[in-house]
């Protein structure tokens, strides 16, 4: 069953947190915030899908009862039937156990954008929706966070306190990211090698990087891999501003770019484009799904089409 706190309960919960220091007072408003958007949705968007499609890892079996008329006959229980001498069936409760894992790009393209939000606000906001609809099914949620290097792991856990921890932790590389550049496919092996149990990893970034399908082939053998691409308007499309001078967040270097020469932003426009089927060609080599999030729109409506597409499936 799926339960859920009041508001004055999670209200609790985070300024005690803010008070132990897992929440900085800085950080406080902004998670309070993401916390008050996701963990609702999480319960009345995504919940009920987001069951149907993880199931866990097995089952168990829990008990015997008569047979009703459409049960399936293959659970009949024989030995049973042959005691009672009228059919009985055997009935399973899942096993579920279920991981949920979000590895979040926090390289410095993560801070370049035009949306309020941000990408790395858009990153949090997903880990927590996410996170909360694993802890309100019992569920375990942890997080990965990298650049061109793996930065910080956090244990999967469950709980509400848990969530608003690996939120601060998301949100932490706002100030100052450690790396410029991104490193998916070593992101990919490290949790290839660390996660023992079955699980569901969610990747969040703008995947500016390649050679990364290697890496999510071998994540895959093992665990279900979702790629949440995060796409700002900037990174498909230049304004017609003038000239501005640009700095490559991902290498470094400035550049001064004429925006209102329109064969600029046609060359600009057709490279965004052959990235972006460069990033579909690999995830689909690799099998992994791929959800757009779009920032300059809702983000949870793609997440929710998504468990609402894959849960009609099964």
């Amino acid at each position: 069953m799926v339960t859920s706190t009041n508001d004055s309960d999670s209200t609790i919960e985070v300024l005690d947190a803010a008070q132990e220091g897992i929440i900085s007072p800085e950080l406080l408003a902004r998670v309070r915030r993401i916390e008050i958007r996701t963990r609702r949705l999480a319960s009345s968007l995504i919940a009920g899908d987001y069951r149907s499609v993880f199931r866990g890892t097995g089952i168990e079996f829990a008990d015997a009862r008569e047979y009703i008329a459409g049960d399936d006959v293959r659970l009949i229980d024989w030995n049973v039937t042959a005691r009672m001498g009228v059919p009985w069936v055997k009935e399973f409760v899942e096993e579920r156990e279920l991981t949920v894992i979000c590895a979040v790009d926090r390289s410095a393209s993560q801070l370049v954008g035009t949306s309020a939000l941000g990408k790395l606000g858009a990153a949090a906001e997903l880990t927590a929706l996410l996170s909360f609809a694993a802890t309100q099914n019992q569920d375990r949620a942890g997080l990965l966070t990298f650049s061109d290097t793996n930065e910080e792991f956090v244990p999967p856990r469950r709980g509400q306190r848990h969530v608003l921890r690996l939120v601060r932790d998301v949100l932490a590389a706002g100030d100052s990211p450690r790396s410029g550049q991104t490193d998916i496919g070593g992101a990919a092996d490290y949790l290839a090698r660390v996660l023992r149990r079955r699980a569901a990893v969610f990747l969040i970034s703008d995947f500016f990087d390649s050679d990364y399908a290697a890496g999510l082939q071998t994540l895959t053998r093992r665990h279900e891999v979702i790629a949440l691409p995060l796409i700002d308007p900037l990174d498909e499309a230049l304004p017609d501003i003038g000239l501005v001078e640009m700095f490559d967040a991902e290498h470094g270097g400035r550049v001064l770019v004429d925006t209102s020469d329109r064969d600029t932003r046609e060359r600009y426009a057709e490279e965004a484009h052959a990235r972006a089927e460069r990033r579909h060609v690999a995830l689909t080599s690799a099998g992994v799904d791929e959800v757009e999030i779009r920032l300059d729109e809702d983000l949870v409506d793609p997440i929710a089409a998504y468990f609402r597409r894959r849960a009609s499936q099964r």
